[in-house]
């Protein structure tokens, strides 16, 4: 499924008195609220959720793991069918998808291709991890690690501006996360070496200028990786996901790392990750009103500046409504706060009033009117002015937001009350 480059998203001006402070301008008459959660935010159901296309109005995200081997065959050919597939699937229920690839999962094979894992020079090491056979990566070879850059550079050549995905993660050892707590771990043999993480970390941020890419919090462990105090690397454009998001040990341990990455990286890059599985309590009270361990997901969301949460089991331990308004706590939030026209030109003042900023870019318009002036990277709190010129009065009729960044059927929604 492809989409069209331009997407329309409506919300309609009504006939009531406005205000500007411009000189001789004129008020437009402005009504608009969000009513539900926003493209690119909110909680996240994993995709073969039943519950993930039930309720359009709580959820924007599906999330997937893929496998490497799910592209490339034992010949060493690229096959896009199944990715294409899962997310023709996704956007059909309104949604996009949170993909993250991986070569290591407890219990597991790797998802190394089988024309690597086929040569006399690449061995394996079998070990156990959380008491399950789990197979680690020979990071020492030299083909593993040519094709991990050529995979990426193929697939940022593929799906960078592809709408039908929102965000991509990515990294190394168990489940892609950075780190290999339970199970042999060897750097430069079951987990790669610095030098060959600093060239795949400068290799993505060259690759991908659309889609935003991300690396788990753990990555910040300097025993692992080439990150901490490095301002080369720091400078990267990545985001950052949390997978034990709300954890008892979360202020001590995993707020560190947020800090050790950027503590203003938010201000560029998404904030994501997913409610903690260390016990049953982490995920049944994920969006009680105090949290799982005295902090609610909304005090939360708003100190680490969150724009999605992965909660797939929150849709057994949350009410639908609870889900929405959490969903709605996270990322950006636009509010027109003055809209005024004189001659042609229209002027809308816009504040996000959200806890992060919009990653993507989008525009306000007029009709099919383009402001130059993207929304993208606008702060909490902070406010722009988007200009639009050429307008006629029909035009002001149709005052919306356009974005090529999300689905046709998708639509971002702002307040106003002019």
């Amino acid at each position: 499924m492809r989409f069209p480059p331009t997407i329309l998203i409506v919300c309609l001006a009504v006939s009531q008195a406005g205000s500007t402070r411009a000189q001789g301008a004129r008020g437009v008459p402005l009504k608009s609220s969000i009513t539900r959660v926003q493209p690119m935010t909110g909680i996240v159901l994993w995709s073969d959720n039943v519950n993930a296309g039930k309720h359009p109005d709580a959820i924007t995200l599906e999330y997937r793991y893929c496998g490497y081997n799910d592209v490339v065959g034992p010949d060493a050919t690229y096959d896009y069918t199944k990715i294409d597939q899962m997310l023709d699937e996704i956007a059909e229920r309104n949604h996009q998808a949170v993909l993250r690839f991986y070569f290591c999962y407890v219990g597991k094979p790797t998802t190394v291709p089988e024309f690597i894992r086929a040569r006399s020079d690449y061995e394996e090491t079998i070990g156990t991890s959380e008491r399950k056979t789990t197979h680690f990566c020979d990071w020492s070879n030299q083909a593993l690690q040519d094709f991990t850059l050529d995979f990426y550079t193929k697939f940022a050549k593929r799906y960078d501006n592809d709408p039908r995905i929102a965000f991509l993660q990515t990294g190394f050892g168990l489940w892609a996360e950075f780190h290999i707590y339970d199970g042999p771990r060897e750097i430069g043999k079951t987990f790669p070496s610095k030098d060959y993480q600093a060239k795949f970390l400068k290799h993505m941020d060259k690759q991908f200028t659309q889609l935003p890419w991300s690396i788990s919090v753990d990555a910040a462990d300097n025993d692992y990786t080439p990150l901490e105090e490095n301002p080369e690397l720091l400078a990267l454009n990545f985001g950052v996901f949390d997978d034990s998001f709300l954890c008892k040990s979360h202020p001590k341990v995993n707020a560190m790392n947020w800090k050790t990455l950027g503590a203003t990286r938010w201000k560029r890059q998404p904030g994501g990750g997913e409610f903690s599985y260390y016990n049953r309590n982490d995920q049944k009270n994920a969006l009680a009103k105090d949290g799982p361990n005295g902090v609610s997901f909304e005090e939360a969301a708003k100190q680490f500046h969150i724009t999605y949460m992965i909660g797939n089991d929150q849709s057994r331990h949350s009410t639908v409504d609870r889900i929405t308004s959490a969903g709605m706590a996270t990322g950006y939030r636009f509010r027109v706060t003055e809209a005024a026209v004189k001659n042609d030109e229209l002027r809308l003042n816009v504040t996000n009033e959200g806890v992060a900023p919009l990653y993507r870019d989008a525009f306000f318009a007029a009709g099919n009117k383009r402001s130059a002036t993207s929304l993208k990277g606008l702060l909490p709190g902070q406010s722009a002015v988007c200009s639009i010129s050429d307008v006629t009065a029909q035009d002001l009729k149709q005052i919306t937001i356009q974005s090529d960044a999300i689905l046709p059927t998708q639509s971002i929604q702002f307040s106003a009350d002019l």
